[in-house]
């Protein structure tokens, strides 16, 4: 270390000076620590002092400054000798007026903002002071730094987290993970892509451990709007990773825009890795992209084999059936797997695929509205063709498994492999009612979807929000219901504005989202002449739920009461005779059981009639004297 004042007062400093050299460079060695880059990267494990120095690129002066600095804290004599140059015996403190005058190859340039000394905070200087006469204070950090004391910048820890790092061989061994880390070399943010944000993450902790570095998490929903403060969060960062060989992993789950994520990613000068999971905020950020694949069905059995341990043995064939319907990540197959492993059920198939159905429900409840279903089949009433095609279809779910992993067609047809089902009829002829019989017969969640909620007039949205949606079902496996399906699938029209258009393209996206889902879509429609060819072309099962006649009625009418419920003498030819469809009787059967409690009687043929009134008059329909013949 180089002074350039003669006179003893400058001597005085000088030793003190160099006695902080000394125990800066002898006794700080960080050899242990990862030999990460920021500007400047490269120089490998070396002493606090010179990783700093090459790290944010400090020239010779500019290293002594950050010494004198320190000084304060490490040298007892140093606070004497800085008082007796300032001529105050309170003035204890280093100066950038001093340090010009006492080290040799001085520059004014050191100074300044745009320079690594104040840029990256590594000194403050004390406010309402001219800045040659202003008190200079090392960041504590960087003293923690020089000193050895392992720790980390306060302000940071509210939002940035170390990710406990878990082997995943199968992610390690991805070619994505290599060319993901070349991208770091420039440095720059790398977008992961993929359908499991949590495998993503995994994939990032990968990169990590073949990189030599940390791994830490960050939520940019927390960042701020205003630009000073989301600058001043940048800089820490960039500091902290330099001085810990970190890199960031930025989730953007609950993001609604990326401006100032944008601005943030361009503040840093550290290796990044930012969630762009598919209908998020940051898929329409700018930069080098990797797909991280998933895992395929035989890749989950696999996992689930290892998981389930023991219990494997006695899930009696349903391996493969988990493996084909909850398109689970490793982490989520192996906390099931684990909660399997602590039930006491003696059916530890049933218990398993228990636990996966409420696993998967996190994913959907926030999308749609889940139905619980209690129908059966003996509530469902169709004619014998309809019910042979229900039939045909469940068992299309059920052997999933066998046809496209065992046999093949998975390998041979990457599209069209989901199962799309559309119910056309009118309104309270049984669509809804064997929608929920399937998801109950196989098993599966129901969730109907609002439509209110997903159409909207803004381009673009209608798209994304659907794609959450489909999303959001690969993963669980559940059963989708669209209600009124005509209002999403309509025919193409012929483009006279942009408005044709981007309608247009929005039918267009959804058939292309309908050919690719791989889980169970049941569509319901009361205009079958209303929907896209080109969309039926990709329905697997078309069935047709025609008005109930009159025998049909009297079946229902037969089937609409619980058994709990006491009813009276009741006419079923004469209730056949009302010309309205299932949904209907049903409304009719429920207040007339509501009547029937209120006289505190069964349920009787006047209760029936004044409800089927009521419901009449609801309906603007008229109740004729032919329809009531015989009642009274």
């Amino acid at each position: 270390m180089m002074m350039t004042a003669p006179d003893v007062q400058y001597a005085s400093l000088a030793e003190s000076l160099d006695r902080v050299y000394k125990a800066i460079t002898r006794n700080i060695d960080d050899s242990t620590m990862s030999g990460a880059e920021a500007p400047g990267w490269g120089a490998g494990p070396c002493f606090a002092l010179e990783r700093l120095e090459n790290a944010f690129q400090l020239t010779a002066f500019e290293r002594d400054t950050l010494i004198l600095c320190a000084g304060t804290n490490l040298e007892s004599r140093f606070a004497k000798a800085c008082a007796a140059l300032h001529d105050d015996p309170h003035a204890t403190w280093p100066t950038f007026g001093l340090a010009l005058a006492l080290l040799e190859g001085a520059h004014w340039s050191a100074i300044s903002r745009e320079r690594p000394l104040r840029y990256w905070k590594l000194i403050e200087s004390a406010p309402n002071h001219a800045l040659l006469k202003a008190p200079l204070r090392l960041d504590e950090r960087i003293l923690q730094f020089l000193i050895d004391v392992p720790t980390s910048d306060e302000r940071l820890e509210p939002y940035f987290h170390l990710i406990p790092q878990s082997g995943n061989e199968r992610l390690r061994q991805q070619s994505a993970i290599q060319h993901a880390i070349h991208y770091w070399e420039q440095p720059r943010p790398v977008l992961l892509t993929g359908s499991h944000a949590s495998t993503l993450q995994s994939a990032f902790v990968e990169m990590c451990h073949v990189a030599g570095l940390r791994p830490y998490l960050f939520d940019a929903a927390v960042l701020s709007s205003s630009p000073a403060d989301c600058d001043a969060l940048a800089r820490l960062w960039t500091r902290e990773a330099v001085l810990t060989g970190a890199a960031l992993y930025i989730r953007n789950e609950s993001l609604e825009n990326t401006r100032s994520l944008k601005a943030f990613l361009d503040l840093l000068r550290t290796p990044v890795a930012v969630e762009a999971t598919q209908g998020s905020a940051a898929e329409h950020l700018e930069g080098p992209r990797v797909y991280i694949a998933p895992l395929d069905a035989s890749e989950r059995k696999t996992v689930w084999a290892q998981s389930l341990g023991p219990l494997t043995a006695q899930m009696n064939g349903h391996l493969d059936r988990l493996a084909e319907y909850f398109q689970f990540d490793e982490d989520s197959i192996r906390s099931v797997a684990a909660q399997a492993r602590n039930s006491d059920g003696s059916q530890p198939a049933h218990a398993t695929w228990h636990i996966c159905r409420e696993h998967a429900r996190r994913s959907l409840d926030l999308l749609a509205g889940r139905i619980p279903p209690r129908a059966t089949w003996d509530d469902l009433v169709l004619p014998p063709s309809q019910m042979e095609t229900l039939h045909q279809l469940t068992a299309h779910v059920r052997q999933r498994a066998v046809v496209h992993e065992a046999w093949g067609f998975a390998d041979k047809h990457a599209r069209g492999l989901g199962l799309s089902v559309l119910f056309a009829g009118a309104s309270g002829t049984g669509k809804t009612m064997a929608a929920e019989i399937l998801a109950g017969e196989l098993a599966l969640d129901l969730y109907q979807i609002d439509l209110s909620a997903v159409v909207s007039k803004y381009i673009g949205e209608t798209e994304k929000n659907l794609r959450r949606i489909f999303t959001a079902a690969e993963q669980s496996g559940a059963v989708l219901l669209f209600d009124e399906a005509d209002a999403l699938f309509g025919k193409r029209s012929e483009v006279r504005d942009s408005h044709d258009r981007y309608a247009n393209l929005e039918i267009s996206y959804l058939l292309q989202q309908m050919e690719a889902y791989r889980g169970i879509a049941i569509l319901t429609t009361n205009m079958q002449n209303a929907l896209d060819p080109a969309f039926l072309r990709r329905i697997r099962f078309i069935v047709q739920f025609p008005f109930p006649d009159a025998a049909a009625r009297r079946q229902i009418w037969e089937r609409i009461f619980p058994t709990a419920t006491p009813v009276g003498t009741l006419n079923f030819d004469h209730l056949a005779q009302l010309n309205v469809s299932g949904g209907v009787i049903r409304n009719i059967a429920i207040h007339a059981a509501f009547l029937a409690a209120e006289d505190n009687s069964p349920v009787e043929m006047l209760h029936l009639l004044s409800a089927a009134r009521t419901e009449y008059q609801k309906i603007e329909k008229p109740l004729t004297t032919a329809e009531t013949r015989g009642w009274s």
